[in-house]
């Protein structure tokens, strides 16, 4: 049986609890539609909202801020209109925000003729609401306040955003909240989860998700509103009974511009840090090749030199040419795989995100060569010899900005296969508002925090080592960067370099015999864990046991599509 330990409270929500205390830019650096606290999304003008009035909160019994609270918008301007509550846990600073919406009076898309502008409003009030979830059953004696969580019920032709939430048995008025028609909408799907009574109370059994669009990354349309899904048990996309609005203006008016992008990156470029052991550090692309690496063509004995800028570097599909960049035999190559951290840089991909709402700062590190792995068993640490090893490895993080305030928003850390997000209250900083990232040992993946991280099993500690620290071999992405694409401001004078065109292997392929000699290993382990470890390693991604050079920055999905994670 579950308990439920509920408070209310007023609270005006300002960026506090964020390490550093000031997100923002200077006033001075933004400008346009960049950084003025609403957008045009075509008939829809939305606006965000960061300071909330509490309605109901609670946290379950057997510890401390394990529930959540519920908030709805205040100092909503006039002429705009709530389109659902804001949800957030209770062990997080509150952080969140809502858009609120009016109608654009006269907006015509291209392609509208007169004999058809004749349009239904683009919001609406609901018809009705629908009492979706409450822990006392309806019956109010049961506490003095509770939460009530309502689903607005649209018209015909139109979408309901996000909940009501009352702390009273009484329906909201329809006139609190709006619906929008439904082509100014595009689907959301659930995201993380906030809340689960699902298993331990069967009388009011409750699943809170925050969500986020279906459809992401560069190219995609869909803008948050920053509601939550409630319901019974996760759903599909499908059977959402929410959605989120959809920008449809493709002029993208609240994208940074050139000058803007090089401040936001001044302001908040994050220090790159790699471990005190390191030896396979990064270096520019420029100085790979002008060290000696070669580009190897099929069929032929052996590579030519590549120019220092990549123009001689084939560019287009893979269906044309098969080639792949290898090192010297000679002594350069020693000196290549311990790249040069002198001359390293970030490089820059500029992109809009959740439907140009948000600026997503890519930067991506080159590091020559990849190091060996090692396998952590419980209090073992275990060399994988050459497993793990190969020639050039791309890493990157990404920077996501808000286009409403300027604000980072957070950082997402790309770790081998997959990788994170970090909201910017749970990041470390050094120098005001630049970041920290670390850089693993030998196989650079990127962490917000020193330690161990274990790829595999972090419970049994069982897996591939991933060790953080800090040190004094660092690089400042603030100042040494490169923007090398930012494809929304068309000719703006950012050229993208030629290398960047490359689309094959920036390695060999190398095939390891190691795995057998793992296995072997694993035959010998205690049964115990025998079957725990062997089914840990068989799950780790292909790529340890035969290494081939990694593909550039625009062969990642992530390139176009939103990040992993």
């Amino acid at each position: 049986m579950v308990e439920f330990r509920a408070f209310t409270c007023v609270v005006a929500v300002i960026h506090t609890d964020i390490d550093p205390p000031s997100m923002e830019l200077d006033a001075c650096l933004l400008g346009g539609g960049f950084g003025s606290g609403k957008a045009s999304l075509g008939e829809i003008e939305v606006l965000k909202i960061t300071q909330f009035a509490s309605i109901w909160g609670f946290n379950l019994t057997h510890r401390e801020n394990n529930g959540v609270t519920f908030y709805r918008p205040l100092r909503i301007p006039e002429g705009f209109h709530c389109l659902g509550h804001f949800c957030q846990r209770n062990d997080q600073p509150l952080h969140g925000y809502l858009l609120v919406a009016r109608e654009v009076d006269a907006y015509f898309q291209e392609g509208d003729h007169v004999s058809n502008i004749v349009k239904l409003p683009a919001l609406v009030k609901p018809l009705d609401y629908t009492l979706i979830w409450s822990p006392d059953d309806g019956r109010e004696e049961q506490y003095s306040e509770c939460a009530y969580i309502w689903l607005p019920q649209p018209p015909d032709g139109y979408k309901s955003m996000g909940y009501f939430v009352t702390n009273k048995l009484k329906k909201p008025e329809l006139g609190e909240v709006r619906c929008v028609r439904a082509d100014l909408t595009d689907r959301c799907e659930t995201y993380r989860l906030m809340l689960n009574i699902s298993l331990k109370c069967t009388n009011f059994p409750v699943q809170i998700w925050s969500t986020r669009a279906c459809h992401r990354g560069m190219l995609g349309r869909g803008v948050p509103v920053g509601t939550f899904y409630s319901g019974s048990h996760k759903v599909t996309e499908k059977e959402l009974p929410i959605a989120c609005l959809k920008n449809l203006d493709s002029t993208l008016h609240t994208m940074p511009n050139l000058d803007q992008i090089h401040a936001l990156i001044n302001h908040y470029g994050p220090t790159f840090f790699f471990h005190p052991k390191e030896i396979y550090l990064p270096s520019s692309v420029s100085w790979f090749f002008e060290n000696g690496v070669l580009l190897h063509r099929d069929g032929m004995s052996s590579g030519e030199a590549i120019h220092v800028c990549g123009t001689n570097l084939p560019g287009g599909g893979r269906h044309e040419t098969v080639c792949w960049m290898d090192l010297p035999s000679d002594d350069c190559r020693d000196k290549i795989i311990y790249g040069n951290l002198e001359s390293a840089k970030l490089y820059v991909h500029v992109k809009p995100a959740l439907g140009g709402t948000f600026t997503d700062i890519a930067m991506w590190v080159f590091c020559p060569f990849n190091g060996s792995a090692t396998l952590k068993l419980g209090i073992m640490d275990i060399s994988l010899g050459k497993i793990g090893q190969h020639v050039g490895d791309w890493e990157h993080v990404t920077l996501r900005i808000c286009n409403f305030t300027g604000e980072l928003s957070s950082i997402y850390f790309s770790q081998h296969s997959g990788g994170e997000w970090v909201d910017a209250y749970n990041l470390e900083f050094i120098q005001g508002n630049k970041a920290i990232v670390y850089s693993s040992k030998s196989g650079h993946a990127s962490y917000p925090h020193p330690g161990v991280y274990i790829q595999g099993s972090a419970m049994l500690g069982i897996g591939i080592r991933n060790d953080c620290a800090r040190s004094h071999l660092c690089i400042d992405s603030s100042s040494h960067y490169e923007i090398v694409a930012a494809q929304y401001l068309r000719d703006n004078g950012v050229v993208e370099p030629c290398w960047l065109q490359f689309m094959r292997e920036w390695g060999p392929t190398i095939i390891y015999s190691s795995r057998t000699t793992l296995d072997k290993m694993i035959n010998f382990l205690p049964s115990m864990i025998r079957f725990s470890v062997a089914n840990i390693i068989g799950k780790l991604p292909g790529e340890l046991f035969g290494e081939g050079g990694p593909t550039g920055p625009k062969e990642k999905n992530n390139w176009e599509g939103d990040e992993r994670g």
